[in-house]
């Protein structure tokens, strides 16, 4: 033993001032019985902002500069194809851009599989009418009979 009076504390795991007797000094292990939230809290909080910032970059599509009207809204079917028309006369098909003289074959295609499809148009107000009625003539030459154009809500006191 050192003589300097460390003998407690080179004990067996042994409290120091319990003696050994297990008496009340004795320490008793227990179980943490509480969850820490504020690390979960932290965590779901930076997840929270991760998703916050990329959400808005996730969206995708083709910028379209609508024309305004004062029309019914149209309800979404799901048997319902998207033709977006750009500036340029750029044809996409639900967000699928196709090539020039495509459009016929791909939508007798889609005809084959969905009878009953639906068609909308979404045009920007650059592209010259005829060029839009082309687009419509081919769609009823692959035999869909329902067609709509999409437009943005008008001024309401506009009146023809």
């Amino acid at each position: 033993m050192p003589p300097d009076g460390r003998e407690a504390e080179m004990g067996m795991g042994i409290p120091k001032g319990s003696g050994g007797s297990g008496g009340f000094g004795h320490a008793i292990p227990t179980t943490l019985a509480e969850i820490n939230v504020t690390p979960l809290v932290d965590v779901m909080l930076v997840l929270l902002i991760v998703f916050m910032i990329s959400a808005p970059l996730m969206q995708q599509g083709i910028q379209v500069d609508l024309p305004k009207a004062n029309a019914a809204s149209l309800s979404e079917v799901p048997d319902q194809l998207v033709l977006v028309v750009t500036r340029s006369r750029q044809i996409s098909i639900n967000g699928n851009s196709i090539e020039q003289g495509t459009l016929r074959p791909k939508l007798e295609a889609v005809v084959s599989v969905k009878p009953t499809v639906e068609v909308v148009i979404q045009a920007d107000q650059a592209v010259p009418y005829g060029f839009i009625a082309q687009v419509m003539a081919e769609v009823k030459r692959a035999r869909i009979n329902r067609v709509g154009l999409v437009t943005e809500p008008g001024d309401p006191a506009f009146k023809l």
